[in-house]
């Protein structure tokens, strides 16, 4: 017999399972499909960002600092450590041990907010219902009102570079490393390769980043960018830009990897390779070829700015759809249409999406970049302040980094805020509840900000957008 829901989520991942809790809190009778199976073999929510990717991948970073910390800055704060180690097995289980708390809470709140889950894969098929493929090959269809696409997706893999699980992997297995890697590689300086590199260079291992593009971090402020080659370079990543992947052999536990570059041909051999490419959606099998569902030509869901499909009733959110790849935007998304479903008004600002690189110092942007606006034509201000000045990134031992407020020349409105720095992603998410209601730099240099913090740093480059700022010199008007 066919079972019948308000709303079908097909993918328990942020924006999938958020929509879910969304759904029935509205009174919605909703089911989600999910198929990920986690270590213990039992299937897990929180897709990709909670089991293999946004949690993970912080709790190996902060680990990774703290341990560069203890081994060379203590000395700083007159703490003395005679030798210090890193027992890589332990801060492998330990981030391991975080997830499956966050799986079990996420467990929880489907049972406390009454969402069904369903094991296995969901396909969509015509008539708004929905396959569902068990592991043991039981199928069972479910029927829904509407339904919600949330299928994520996965590492790019690429053909000079196959992955082997084993010496050359995805981020998945850059998580998983039992031991320091003496000479590690890393395809592709973009957020992932960025992170993974860090936290094993931290530990020790010898780290060069390949990246086929001429420029560093394109999509990121230039002034944020040029600043973070130079830091990520001061410690110790060789980011070699233009280097193309042409092949790789593996032989003997080691990879060998052929690029070209501007010196031509060349050759480098690692102990590890990470391929950190990029993602794409995960859309194959998930669409039946008459459930109505369209996709544009990268192979993205097309939908709406409300999320809409071609299909009355059935929506897609998050990695298959446009715009960022981002745990945060995915959830949003999937509020947004719990609430459109439930009949209220809601609607996501796309033009406000914060993004974060969790390297250190953090790199984190809000709106637009400088030279996307000057491109536009858009009249611009800008302020910056440097954490070199800020009396609590000194007591903290943590001044690299600058903090740049952009603002229209005829209105003042703030059109984008950029940090890299200690606590970047906070700083920035401080602007963007500005920008959300419309401030000015005159509305956040007017505003008190509790000293000594690291959020100065925001109020003093807003203040110097017009050229007040008080704790560095001001510009001259450009």
């Amino acid at each position: 017999m066919t079972q019948k829901y308000d709303v079908v989520v097909i993918g328990g991942g942020p924006g999938g399972y958020v929509a879910a809790i969304r759904a029935a809190q509205l009174g919605l009778k909703t089911a989600c499909i999910e198929k990920y199976k986690g270590k213990e073999g039992k299937v897990v929510l929180g897709g990709t960002c909670l089991n293999v990717g946004c949690i993970p991948s912080k709790a190996l970073l902060d680990s990774s600092w703290k341990y560069h910390e203890a081994k060379e800055s203590f000395g700083v704060h007159g703490i003395e450590v005679k030798s210090v180690s890193m027992d890589v097995p332990a801060m492998v289980e330990r981030k391991a041990s975080i997830v499956k708390n966050l799986n079990t809470g996420v467990a929880g709140l489907f049972k406390a907010n009454g969402v069904t889950l369903v094991e296995g894969h969901g396909k969509l098929l015509a008539g708004k219902q929905v396959e569902v493929t068990a592991e043991d090959g039981s199928v069972q269809v479910l029927e829904a009102t509407h339904v919600i696409i949330a299928s994520g997706s996965k590492p790019i893999d690429i053909p000079p570079a196959p992955a082997d699980h084993d010496i050359i992997v995805d981020s998945t297995g850059a998580l998983e490393f039992q031991s320091v890697p003496k000479k590690l590689g890393v395809i592709g300086a973009g957020v992932i390769g960025l992170e993974l590199g860090s936290v094993w260079a931290r530990l020790g291992a010898e780290v060069t980043v390949l990246e086929a593009q001429d420029k560093f971090l394109a999509a990121v402020d230039e002034q944020i960018a040029k600043e973070a080659l130079k830091l990520l370079t001061k410690q110790g990543l060789d980011i070699r830009l233009n280097a193309r992947v042409t092949g790789s052999e593996v032989k003997k536990k080691q990879v060998t990897v052929h690029f070209t570059d501007a010196a031509g041909e060349q050759q480098l051999t690692f102990d590890k390779l990470i391929v950190a490419v990029g993602r794409r959606p995960v859309t194959q099998d998930v669409l039946a070829a008459d459930s109505g569902v369209t996709l544009d030509e990268r192979g993205f869901i097309f939908v709406d700015d409300q999320c809409a499909t071609s299909v009355p009733g059935v929506y897609a959110i998050g990695d298959v759809v446009r715009g960022p790849m981002l745990a945060h935007k995915a959830s949003e998304e999937g509020v947004m249409v719990a609430e459109r479903i439930a009949g209220h008004k809601a609607q996501v600002n796309y033009d406000l999406i914060p993004s974060v690189i969790y390297t250190h110092p953090e790199i984190a942007a809000v709106g637009k970049t400088e030279q996307q606006l000057k491109a536009e034509g858009v009249a611009i201000n800008v302020g910056t302040f440097p954490f070199a000045a800020s009396g609590r990134a000194m007591a903290a031992n943590d001044t690299h980094g600058l903090v740049k407020v952009i603002a229209d020349a005829n209105t003042d409105r703030v059109l984008g805020v950029h940090v890299i720095g200690p606590a970047a992603a906070e700083l920035v998410q401080q602007g963007a509840i500005g920008m959300e209601f419309g401030t000015s730099a005159e509305d956040l240099g007017m505003m008190v900000f509790s000293h000594p913090t690291l959020s100065e740093a925001l109020h003093e480059a807003a203040l110097a957008v017009n050229g007040h700022a008080i704790h560095v010199a001001n510009r001259k008007k450009r």
